[in-house]
């Protein structure tokens, strides 16, 4: 197999869909959407997704993802709200999608009836993480009562976002809070709504027992990505020894391999990317290049498998790397692993250089 490239090991990833899937729904009887984004919606893993009877619905921020995997038969749900541009796209491939400005809804209105559809929607709001949503308390029951007015769109319950861009961890009181909005809404409008997702993967940690926070009875669906992929929930960072963190590999090949200095000769500007990079003068080492760079990944977002490596740092198609301390080990053409996290496994999957090895 060629390098770089991500080494997938599907059946340890499927052990973890079965053990959390089974986790959170013994814990509470609540649906499972599945994000599907961190692999790019790579059809081998979303057809591993779609067996998984845990999993109810498939989640993803990209259209295109849901294009190539169309004839999955899981729901499909756009967890990034659309762009007026793609709303065509939207009603044609999505059953549901997150929406918070009622300009792009009266679109996916109009959209659903040129379709003969009725689109399904849920109403994000904003508890404070301060990404998507609507903020004021009045603004969210207004817009409600414009949603209902609609004729082909359904409005199938409330989400909200935390821990992404604020990183603001989900309680047990600010999930209440979205319960309330929904007990509220019901009850103004006459409606139902079955759906009220209560977060991601940093909501789970109120399932496992050690915690005085609980998830509210009212949640009925959580979104989960990072903690099938990396084993782990993200509100505090906690591995379940049940489940793999190994999941997912990156894989590269020594080019280059030579003693040099570990301090540039001459004077120093700045780099490629328009940063001045500082350095520390270690004397010689043996100084090792592998074929990927920051084109592909964040250097920081990787670790070498071999503790006794340490990364030097990156431009655009290579990364350099110390391998002093384990010189007599390694040779050009010699592979190097690496430990990845979830925004480097993003960007791995994102890159078409980076090859994906399934087993």
């Amino acid at each position: 197999m060629k390098n770089p490239r991500i080494v997938v090991d599907l059946k340890k990833l499927e052990e973890n869909l079965d053990f959390l899937t089974k986790h959170i729904k013994d814990s509470q009887d609540i649906s499972v959407t599945a994000i599907t984004k961190s692999f790019s919606a790579h059809p081998e893993i979303v057809n591993l997704y779609a067996k998984c009877d845990g999993i109810d619905y498939l989640g993803d921020s990209r259209v295109e993802n849901f294009i190539k995997n169309e004839n999955v038969s899981k729901e499909k749900v756009l967890v990034r709200i659309p762009m007026m541009s793609e709303v065509e796209e939207v009603v044609k491939y999505v059953d549901i999608s997150f929406n918070s400005e009622i300009e792009v809804i009266r679109k996916l209105d109009a959209e659903a009836k040129k379709q003969s559809k009725t689109h399904k929607i849920l109403l994000m709001v904003d508890l404070g993480d301060l990404r998507e949503g609507i903020f004021e308390e009045e603004d969210v029951y207004e817009a409600v009562g414009q949603i209902c007015e609609l004729d082909n769109i359904e409005l199938v319950g409330l989400g909200v976002n935390l821990t992404c861009y604020g990183a603001v961890i989900p309680t047990e009181n600010i999930l209440q809070t979205l319960v309330d909005y929904k007990n509220q809404i019901e009850e103004r409008f006459d409606v139902t709504l079955s759906m009220i997702s209560g977060g991601n993967s940093s909501s789970i940690y109120m399932l496992d027992g050690d915690t005085k926070e609980n998830l509210p009875k009212g949640i009925t669906n959580l979104r989960i990505g990072e903690a099938f992929v990396l084993g782990r929930e993200t509100a505090y960072g906690k591995d379940y020894k049940e489940m793999h963190q190994d999941v997912f590999t990156l894989t590269t090949e020594i080019v280059e391999y030579k003693t040099k200095p570990s301090y540039p000769i001459g004077e120093v500007g700045v780099d490629a990317f328009g940063n001045k990079p500082t350095f520390v003068d270690k004397g010689l080492m043996k100084r090792g290049i592998v074929g990927i760079g920051k084109q592909d990944v964040d250097n920081s977002a990787i670790e070498p498998i071999d503790s006794r490596l340490e990364i030097i740092g990156s431009s655009s198609d290579h990364l350099i790397i110390d391998f002093t301390n384990a010189e007599d080990d390694y040779k050009v053409g010699d592979e190097v692993s690496f430990r990845i996290d979830y925004g480097s496994l993003l960007s791995c999957f994102t890159s078409e250089y980076v090859k994906k090895d399934f087993k």
